[in-house]
């Protein structure tokens, strides 16, 4: 009986027990949340978000011999980028805002019809551009994001836009009051919060189609799906409009689109970021200090080697091909392991996401015209009321023994590799522009590998780390064990930095000199 065994302990009647401030109640701390690991800085809890920002980029200085020498033929932006120039007084956060709206107007004509955001303020971006560049240009910058455009998909509550959902009647009966907690962070920061994303409807798919709003498409060919359902974040990363979006994985919705857009893709540990628009509650982070090419922690990867290779073969080459890479400059060693019962965590995982979709959007399933939600969605949601509480409970027993599966194998491995996405972005096909598209065939082989991210909360990351024979992207994910996520950074850091990569059909430079 553990506990209840121990000799000599008297409890305190109820009422005796002081439950004030002042109570002399021992509370033994668990302290799970933020497990120390190699070559992590600890940040103090009572730091304000633009001082964690700071404490952030100090960890990656190291890394910045590795950019500089790097071979690549195509570099992307990123934040430090954009935090130099403004710096430096190259350019300044209002001339990138300007950049960035033109871009916007010239991709979304006729010509490209790229369909990237659901709405944008021009007024508020260039609002928030104009504060940026006085606070540069009196020397107080908020932080290093502070002039960084970033995106938000419009699944997230952000100032002063409503929330769609991608959908033409959400925003009708849910009103957005406030920014989310994510995106009020960003604001403490400074960042240029430049619009919604577009995004598969109600997030019901994986393609990223989207019959209101137009199919966001994909920067190496606009003739592809940029996948779903974050696609419009992607998207733009991809395109060099932000180096920043944010999304929402609920099953692969943010690792999917990364991949076949050819950008970096984080899912957090369930519960890494908080999911309500208040942050009354502090946690210490832990930043992985990225090192140089020598330094790179040794790591083990575990490897089922079936299910790795089950996906074209493109992909397959392609990703094991990244594997021999990692061994061959940082040594690190692939393990066989067997992870029972794939079939049965899926359609687990589907049941489950499925009756937590429809349980949160019934309360406004009565104030909803039936006749404003596309026919892909209209499918969805008759797919995922249809589950018995039967059927979730079962759910909830698998993924309890799934989760001791994983305790297992990562006892073993640091982390689980597998191909992001079974198959390449796929054709956009003309009848899916006014209706969705619900393909369960590539949308089968788009989530196979996502699963355990999201059905046991699991933190993962996807890297571009190759091409397939008509250059579409593919990507390589690493999934860890739950708050891993500095180690997740450290491996993506290290792929990134021997993989090359291409640039888009479409892409924009805000950054470049006039």
């Amino acid at each position: 009986m553990g506990i209840f065994k121990a000799k000599g302990v008297v409890y305190k009647p109820v009422d005796d027990v002081d439950l004030g401030p002042h109570s002399d109640e021992f509370y033994l701390r668990a302290n799970v949340k933020g497990l120390k690991e190699q070559e992590v800085k600890l940040v103090e809890d009572d730091l304000s978000p633009s001082d964690k920002i700071q404490k952030a980029m100090e960890c990656i200085q190291c890394s910045e011999s590795i950019q500089e020498n790097s071979e690549l033929s195509f570099h992307r932006w990123t934040v430090l980028d954009y935090s130099r120039a403004y710096i430096s007084g190259e350019i300044t956060p209002l001339m990138v805002a300007e950049r960035f709206i033109a871009a916007v107007h010239e991709s979304s004509e006729p010509a490209l019809h790229m369909s990237f955001f659901i709405d944008y303020n021009v007024g508020d971006i260039l609002r928030q551009a104009t504060e940026s560049t006085q606070r540069y240009k009196q020397g107080e910058p908020l932080s290093p994001l502070d002039g960084v455009p970033i995106a938000i998909k419009d699944e997230i509550d952000c100032m002063p836009y409503p929330t769609t959902g991608g959908t033409k009647w959400l925003q009708k009966v849910r009103h957005c009051a406030d920014d989310a907690c994510c995106v009020k962070r960003l604001r403490l920061c400074g960042a240029i919060l430049v619009g919604k994303t577009n995004m598969h409807e109600l997030g019901a798919g994986t393609s990223g189609i989207n019959p209101h709003y137009g199919v966001p498409r994909n920067p190496y060919d606009p003739n592809k799906v940029s996948g779903g359902s974050s696609s419009g974040s992607a998207a733009v990363v991809s395109a060099g409009l932000c180096p920043v979006a944010l999304g929402v994985d609920g099953g692969g919705s943010v690792r999917m689109p990364a991949a076949l857009c050819g950008v970096v893709g984080l899912k957090p540990t369930f519960g890494r970021v908080p999911h309500s628009g208040y942050d009354l509650i502090y946690v210490s982070l832990y930043f992985p200090i990225l090192p140089g090419y020598f330094m790179m922690l040794d790591s083990t990867l575990g490897q089922n080697l079936e299910w790795f290779n089950d996906c074209t073969d493109d992909i397959r080459v392609c990703c094991s091909h990244a594997l021999d890479q990692l061994h061959k400059h940082y040594g690190w060693e692939t393990m066989d392991v067997t992870i029972p019962e794939i079939e049965v965590m899926r359609l687990a995982h589907y049941s489950t996401i499925g009756s937590e979709c429809s349980n949160s959007i019934a309360c406004h399933l009565e104030n909803m015209n039936v006749a404003e939600i596309g026919l892909d969605a209209r499918v969805a949601l008759s797919v995922y009321g249809s589950f018995s509480s039967r059927e979730y409970l079962n759910a909830q027993k698998i993924r309890n023994r799934q989760m001791q599966f994983h305790k297992k194998i990562f006892a073993m491995a640091d982390v689980i590799v597998t191909p992001t996405t079974g198959v390449t972005a796929y054709p956009i096909f003309d009848d899916a522009l006014k209706t969705g598209e619900l393909d369960y065939i590539n949308g089968a082989a788009l989530v196979r590998y996502q699963i355990s991210g999201n059905f046991l909360g699991l933190p993962a990351v996807t890297i571009p780390i190759g091409y397939d024979k008509v250059g579409l992207p593919i990507g390589l994910q690493f999934i860890g064990k739950p708050w891993s996520e500095a180690t997740l950074i450290h491996i993506a850091f290290a792929m990134q930095a021997i993989s090359d990569s291409k640039k888009p059909q479409i892409f924009y430079d805000l950054l470049k000199k006039d």
